[in-house]
Formats: structure tokens, sequence, C-alpha cells
């Protein structure tokens, strides 16, 4: 079995290090490679590598780095049906899922090159006093780690890296050691682009190798998504070592349903976002909070979540596996839990894959009569585990998501009142919100929203890293 090798200025490059983790195929539980824990040596020469790259690479054309944008564009497009079989076997999702991992990752490249003509431009006064002209130029900083979760990979990337490449900055990207396999293809597809040596590194391992990346005293902050107790641990050492942080964390995120929304097509919506993925997306709901008068939307939700579960590349399947054991160990103890505390209405244990497999399965699963103070209620779960929960009015529902849980990431609302919608978008306290929409997704042109223990740091990602990844420079001229 193959060691995934870093790709270090330029160059693949296998670790010398002699510990090895096993990456698995999540739907067959069988290892389709290996993963090095690379050495400090190996961080401090990919890191060196981004430094190097960095003092040539910031004063490059603007134009010059939207072509290298536009041809790993080119290769990604290509590369799709690749990429995608590669996100299927390593994380365990549908191919219709990672073929809209790779469409998200496109826009975010598209989005990345509309950057360097944009917001990269600065801004300018003229005559602000006689004969003195003002300008804010925007300066990338130098070399930052990214660092990576399981669920997304691919997205993950984009959400940063070709940001970072628009801009003149360069990266050392630390994917997770779960579903390590697609950066490397990543790698090959910018090594292929003509992306100049050390823009971009990636040096594989568990969280000892991110903590000395970011530790480097020649990194200059960390992109993060991920688990909220691992961001926050991030968050306090970029902190302490005086660095830029970017730190997308955990979710619990809610759905709304009114008296007057279209239960058919709530229920549809509901379920794709509480199952999507196997539930194992930052933006699916786990909470459907029924206000008084929409009971109805239960059973239709229900009747729905009767998926077929597989293989990824099949096309009967309908939801994959979890992406690891430990996730799957994890669901299969909250919905122990969830039995102490409410009603089981569908037993995702029960569900069994269309064919025979070994992998890491649990199909839907939804329990109702479910307190707030429940921890089903409060905690992210990050599987298709879903909690029923009741509310009088809408101010009640909004004060469950604003007070019941540490999280602001995202929430939606279901009705066909633009009154009710417009008070919810208002009032309601996370970053992400849905009128009508199970999973509100901002586009690549936006930056991915998150409030309270879902976000640590100032600058979000994807367009929002114009002030994570550069600082602004004013300049005061006079002529005479």
């Amino acid at each position: 079995m193959s060691v995934l090798p870093n790709f270090i200025a330029g160059q693949f490059a296998e670790s010398k290090s002699s510990e090895k983790i096993p990456v698995k195929n999540p739907a067959f539980d069988t290892d389709i490679a290996y993963v090095p824990v690379s050495t400090e040596e190996e961080v401090a020469a990919a890191v060196e590598a981004g430094v190097a790259a960095f003092e040539k690479f910031r004063k490059t054309a603007p134009t010059e780095r939207v072509s290298y944008l536009l041809k790993i564009r080119e290769l990604m497009i290509r590369d799709t049906e690749l990429l995608a079989k590669i996100l299927v076997d390593n994380h365990g999702r549908t191919y219709a899922e990672a073929v809209g991992e790779v469409k998200r990752s496109l826009e975010n490249v598209e989005a990345a090159a509309s950057l360097a003509y944009t917001l990269a431009k600065g801004e300018k006064m003229v005559n602000i006093s006689p004969e003195i002209d003002q300008e804010l130029i925007r300066e990338p900083l130098g070399c930052f780690a990214v660092i990576t979760p399981f669920n997304i990979p691919l997205h993950a990337w984009s959400s940063y890296v070709p940001y970072a490449i628009a801009l003149g900055a360069t990266v050392v990207l630390k994917p997770s050691e779960v579903t390590p396999v697609v950066a490397n293809e990543v790698a090959r597809i910018v090594k292929e682009a003509g992306v100049p040596a050390g823009v971009m590194s990636v040096v594989h391992g568990d969280g000892r190798v991110a903590e000395k990346l970011v530790r480097h005293p020649d990194v200059q902050g960390v992109g993060f998504i991920g688990s909220t107790k691992t961001g926050k641990f991030l968050y306090e050492l970029a902190a302490k070592e005086g660095k830029r942080a970017s730190i997308n964390a955990g979710a619990k995120n809610h759905l709304i349903v009114m008296p007057d929304a279209d239960f058919v097509k709530t229920a549809d919506a509901a379920v794709s976002s509480f199952f999507g993925m196997s539930g194992q997306r930052c933006l699916a709901a786990s909470n459907l909070v029924v206000v008084k008068g929409a009971e109805r939307v239960v059973d239709l939700v229900r009747e729905r979540s009767a998926l077929k579960l597989g293989y990824g590349m099949d096309k009967e399947t309908e939801m994959g596996p979890m992406a690891s054991r430990a996730g799957l160990e994890k669901v299969m103890k909250f919905i122990e839990l969830g039995e102490e505390y409410g009603k089981l209405l569908v037993d995702g244990r029960k569900n069994k894959p269309v064919k025979p497999l070994n992998g890491y399965f649990v199909g839907p699963t939804i329990f109702t009569d479910i307190s707030p103070t429940a921890p089903l209620a409060k905690e992210e779960i990050f599987g298709p585990v879903v909690s029923i929960l009741h509310a009088e009015s809408l101010d009640a529902a909004i004060e469950l998501i604003n007070k019941n849980t540490p999280y602001g990431n995202a929430a939606s609302i279901f009705t066909s009142n633009p009154n009710t919608a417009r008070r919810f978008v208002l009032d309601v306290n996370v970053g992400n919100v849905g009128v009508n929409i199970g999973v509100p997704q901002p586009m690549a042109y936006f930056p991915l929203g998150g409030r309270k223990q879902s976000f640590f740091g100032t600058a979000h990602s994807r367009v929002d890293t114009i002030r994570f990844f550069t600082e602004h420079k004013i300049v005061t001229t006079r002529w005479w």
C-alpha cells in the first residue's frame, strides 16, 4: 500500500517519517493508502519553500496570477470525474455529491480570479490637501497555513488557496488525515498549471503536524475549517503566536417550519439538508423546529427519510456511509443517548446498505418529543440524526436558535409570509440564513458566515480572505 508523498517546493517527496496512518474507503472499510505524520523538518521545508517563493510571487502581475487560476480551472474541469471518484472512495459521499463539490470548488477558483481585478485594487483619493494625494494599497503578507477538514477536502482547499494565489500570498496546506488523497491530485494540478514552486505546498499528518505548522515563526496566519474544539485550540495558538486566524468551526443548525409553509416542498428541502453527505456538512440542519400548526410536515419528512444506502459510485445509492469509524461510533452514541431523551421516530440503525458492505453505515435517524435541553438538541452530532422540537410561536423558535446552543452558523425558515421571513432574517443570530432553503450555502463570491462558537477571527473564508492574506498600507504623496 502506497504512502502519500508530501508536495514541497513543487516536487512530490516521500516523507522520512516512520509513523503512518491508514487511509480508508469508508464504504468497504478497506485501506486505500497511508498518510505520513510528517516530520518537523518537512514542515519547516514546506514553510521555507513558501517564504522563498513569496518574495518573487508577491511582485507578479495580477494577469499572471489569474492565468494560473484559469489553468487550474481548466484542469479541474478536465479531471472532474477523477476528482469526484477520489472523493467518493475516500469520503463515502455519493458520486452526485462529489461532482457537486468539484463544481463548488470551481466557483471558488473563478471568484478568486475576479478578486485579483477588483477588491485587490485598493483605493485612491487626489487632493486630500493641496497637491497631496492619498491611496490605500493592499499587500500580501507572506506564507500562510491552511488546514482542511475531512468532510469537504476539496471545497475547503478552494475556500482559501485560490484566493491566496490571486492575492500573491503563498500557502502550506495540511489536509485532514482522514481524507487526504484529493490534496495530492490538487497538487498535481497546481504543478501542471505552472504555478511557481513553493506557492502551494502540501504536508500530510495529524493534529501534531498542524500545530507545528502554525507554530512556525515564518507562518503569518492560519485558515481552518473543522470542529469547534480544534478551531478554538488553533485560534488561541495563533493569538499566542501573534498571528492571524480565520477559523470556521462547528455548528448546530435549525430549520423552522411555520404553519403557512408549503409542507411538501419544505419536507423535500429538509430531508436534503438533514441527510445530504450523511449529515456531515457544517451547513446541514439537525434540528427541525415545528411551530404550532405545522405538525403535518413531520410525517412528510419521515416518509422521505427512507433513503437507500450504499457505495457512492452505485447509481441506486442515495446516501453513503460516514467518513470514518470514529464518526460512526459518535453517531451511534448519540442515538443511544437520544433514546433516553425522546421518542425514536425513524431508527437509522435498521437501514442497511442495498448491497452487503462492511463500511460505516447508519441511515437517517429521527427523534421526536426531544426537550430543548437534551444533548441532541444542543450539541453538534455531524451525522444523519435529526431532533424534532416544537415551538408555540416564531418568537419562541428564534429564541431557541439564539439561546439554546453556543453555535451560530446557519438557520432557515419555511414560510409563505414575507413579513415573517423578514423578522426571522433580522432577529436570528447566525451567519448564514435561509428562507425556504434547506442549506443556505453562500455562493463563492460571498463569504461564508458563521458567528459565536462557529467562527473565530476577523476575516471569513472566500472573498473575505482579502482581509486575511493581505494588509493595507496608506500612502500619502506630494510632488513639487
